[in-house]
């Protein structure tokens, strides 16, 4: 049905009144719904065709009436003829007729039958007078799906034998041969395309049942969102398989039931509506509808899908304090201390820097002596003391404190960027600990003060002016050669001992002590200071010769003997020092002569040819260079001894040299004796002691032997008789036979007389090798 109008721009919609049985497409082409068959009365039914904008209505009727078998055998079959050839006998050239362009055959899918369903005759010119065989080859017939095309191969009738599929095979494409009985080709083969028409038999798809975007809050309208996509396996250049979408629902319906709308053709999800806001609506549910057809509510097939749009979040809300004023204290001298919590409000996502605060203090804290850091967990700030406060000096802070997110506020919100408020301090006052001013403190004095005299006065001070606390007590904490002692009230040291630069306790003329002052408040404090005594030398020890004992040959050459002066004063109570030797005794200057080589040294030397071997005590007079001077007689231990070509004592003065005295010497000798002496009165006792143990066993009765093979005889030697024994009684005691059975005159003149023994237990049989071994052993 066409409709026709001189505004060729009107959006006509066409309607059937049987839409069961029949309906309109938007071109005018009335499809049947279902099959059924025709009646031999004419059917008829209204289309309509109305204008979309003005709701104007035309309509028409048609009637449709069964066509004759005949005339729809002829309408539908046609014949397909190969075309013919003409050969001129006489000339080798051949002449072909050029081949006719057969059009295609067109076959809907899904058709309802019967099959198999004629669709063409094949026929050639000759087959009236030739016997021709039709077929035919290509993917449908003989290949591949095979079995789709059939051909009668008299009458070259041409068969469809189940419903096509336009999604699995769009087009076939055949050839058809005609050959004679024999199998010879007569016609060149025709190609034969049957196009499957498409139907509308596929819903549209969605790629995915559920679609995830996401939208900015307090985006402008016309933000794209997101793209939905569904396909149609019907033909896409057809309305089969042209799409359109449109949004069915919204869930939430708030601020606006219409916040987003959909490109029908392109899926595309923009925004339409202004009010997005994360705070009040985090997500959307929207369900899409695509529909074939173009969209066509009435013939179109549909499917849904659903977008899921969630609202992210901008930083649309700047932290807000939760009072004006937040209070804290804090105890003096204290670092590290959190002294106040601020809590803030904001109403963006929490743990993202459009909520994450940042806080900083404007005001009140000139020498920063806090920071405010953020709990991540919880955004509030943590007033943190880092820097000690005095409660003398300042007993009260009132900070200024900002905050602001870690990203700034989005364009367009009229809030302030920033919150305000005040932080109240207050710094508690606690007992602090004494201090000697100055620490250390250093006092200058001569070594040698005596005991009881004054030294100085070491105090300290409390800082603690609020306190209601008595005067400090001192006492010693440290002092290591318990030199000194201080004053408990006025902190006055004296000395309890003589002061003595050359202690082992003083370093580098440095001698350290260490008080203690403490208070009475609570709890009681304490404070320390080291008092520095920087002695100074005074010429109180004399110098003294080193080493203390040397060794020198009995001729003048080499007799040199290199000696050191030693002092323990320092420059200039020290050397350079003189050395001299005494007037008496008038043999130390007689056999001996010192020469000084420097200030610390000089060398002895024998001033006679010849000294006799031996031990000699040399004094040596040294004075150092002190005012007044101290000199002192030291006296060097000088080994003479006879000496090798090459100056060296021989063996025995080298032991004599080596400390070892002729006292020394006898007292080893004399051990050496004595532990002779034990050895041998310990191998004499041992000798006794054996022979002892050897008399007591000679001692031993006869009757109590138990050695049975020891024979006593009156002559010299014994027979034969008399040696015949049984040996084997030394292992077996008690197997030897009794007296009583022994035959008469066998006796040994050592056997006991025969008469009745007391009858004892039967020991075992068994050998007993314990018993006899013990005595051979012994």
């Amino acid at each position: 049905v066409r409709f026709r109008s001189c505004d060729g721009n009107k959006k006509i919609h066409f309607g059937s009144s049987e839409p069961e049985d029949f309906r309109v497409g938007e071109d005018g082409v009335v499809y049947a719904e279902r099959s059924f068959q025709l009646s031999a009365e004419p059917t008829e039914f209204i289309v309509s065709a109305q204008d979309k904008e003005t709701q104007e209505e035309w309509q028409m009727r048609v009637k449709l009436t069964p066509e004759p078998a005949s005339e729809q055998d002829q309408k539908k079959i046609e014949d397909i003829v190969f075309p013919w050839q003409q050969h001129k006998h006489n000339s080798p050239l051949k002449r072909q007729k050029r081949d006719w362009v057969i059009p295609p055959i067109n076959l809907p899918e899904n058709s309802r039958g019967p099959f198999p369903q004629e669709l063409v005759r094949i026929r050639s010119d000759r087959d009236k007078s030739l016997s021709l065989r039709y077929s035919v080859t290509g993917p449908g017939a003989d290949q591949p799906p095979t079995g789709i095309f059939i051909i009668n191969p008299i009458s070259g009738q041409l068969s469809v034998t189940k419903p096509l599929d336009r999604e699995q095979i769009a087009s076939f494409h055949l050839r058809a041969h005609a050959v004679d009985v024999n199998g010879n080709q007569v016609e060149n083969p025709i190609d034969i395309v049957i196009n499957v028409i498409d139907m509308n038999d596929n819903r549209p798809e969605f790629l995915h049942q559920v679609w995830n975007g996401t939208v900015p809050e307090g985006s402008k309208p016309g933000t794209y969102v997101m793209t939905v996509t569904a396909i149609d396996a019907d033909d896409p250049n057809a309305q089969n398989g042209m799409l359109r979408y449109r949004i069915l629902s919204q869930a939430p319906s708030s601020p606006s039931p219409n916040m987003f709308t959909i490109n029908n053709e392109t899926g595309d999800i923009i925004t339409v509506a202004a009010g997005l806001d994360r705070e009040k609506v985090q997500q959307y549910t929207l369900i899409i509808q695509a529909t074939d057809m173009e969209g066509n509510p009435t013939y179109g097939l549909s499917n849904t899908a659903t977008a899921v749009i969630t609202v992210t979040d901008v930083n649309d809300n700047p932290p807000e304090f939760t009072a004006m004023t937040f209070y804290g204290e804090v105890p003096e001298n204290r670092v590290d201390v959190i002294v106040a919590n601020l809590t803030v409000t904001d109403k963006d996502q929490p743990h993202t820097p459009a909520w994450n605060a940042m806080y900083r203090m404007t005001g009140g804290d000139p020498t920063g002596r806090f920071t405010i850091l953020t709990d991540p967990n919880s955004n509030d700030g943590l007033v943190t003391v880092v820097k000690p406060i005095d409660f003398e000096t300042n007993r009260m802070f009132v900070l200024t404190v900002a905050a602001e997110n870690q990203v700034p506020l989005a364009k367009g919100i009229q809030h302030p960027p920033q919150s305000t408020a005040t932080v109240s301090i207050t710094v508690i006052d606690v007992n602090e600990s004494p201090y000697f001013v100055p620490n250390p403190k250093l006092v200058r004095q001569e070594e040698g003060l005596l005991a009881g005299s004054m030294l100085t006065t070491f105090t300290a001070q409390d800082p603690d002016r609020y306190m209601q606390q008595t005067s400090l007590r001192y006492s010693k904490l440290s002092d290591p050669a318990n030199w000194l002692k201080i004053d408990p009230v006025n902190g006055q040291i004296t000395t309890t001992a003589v002061l003595d630069r050359e202690s082992i306790y003083v370093q580098n003329n440095m001698y350290n002590a260490t008080f203690l002052a403490s208070d009475n408040g609570i709890p009681p404090m304490s404070g320390t200071g080291t008092l520095q005594i920087y002695l100074l030398d005074i010429n109180d020890n004399a110098p003294q010769v080193n080493p203390k004992e040397a060794t020198t040959c009995e001729t003048m050459q080499p007799n040199a003997i290199n000696i050191t002066a030693v002092d323990p004063d320092i420059d200039p109570n020290a050397g350079p020092f003189a050395f001299e030797l005494p007037d008496s005794p008038a043999s130390i200057k007689r056999n001996w002569t010192i020469v000084r080589i420097s200030g610390d040294h000089a060398q002895l030397s024998l001033r006679i040819r010849f000294l006799e071997a031996g031990i000699y005590d040399v004094p040596i007079v040294i004075t150092d260079s002190g005012n007044p001077h101290a000199s002192s007689t030291s006296v060097l231990k000088v080994k003479v001894c006879q000496c090798d070509i090459n100056g060296d004592c021989t063996d025995v003065d080298r032991i004599v040299g080596a400390g070892l005295g002729t006292g020394a010497i006898i007292a080893i000798l004399l051990c050496i004796i004595i532990l002779l002496i034990l050895v041998l009165m310990f191998v004499v006792w041992m000798k006794r002691r054996d022979k002892e143990r050897q008399a007591k066993q000679l001692l031993i009765d006869p009757e109590d032997d138990v050695r049975d093979n020891i024979l006593k005889y009156d002559e010299e030697g014994g027979g034969e008789e008399d040696q015949d024994y049984d040996l084997s009684q030394l292992q077996q005691p008690d197997t030897v036979e009794p007296d009583a059975i022994k035959p008469v005159g066998i006796r040994r003149l050592d056997e006991r007389p025969i008469h009745a023994e007391p009858q004892y237990p039967v020991r075992s049989a068994a050998p007993h090798p314990g018993d006899i071994g013990d005595f051979i052993n012994e």
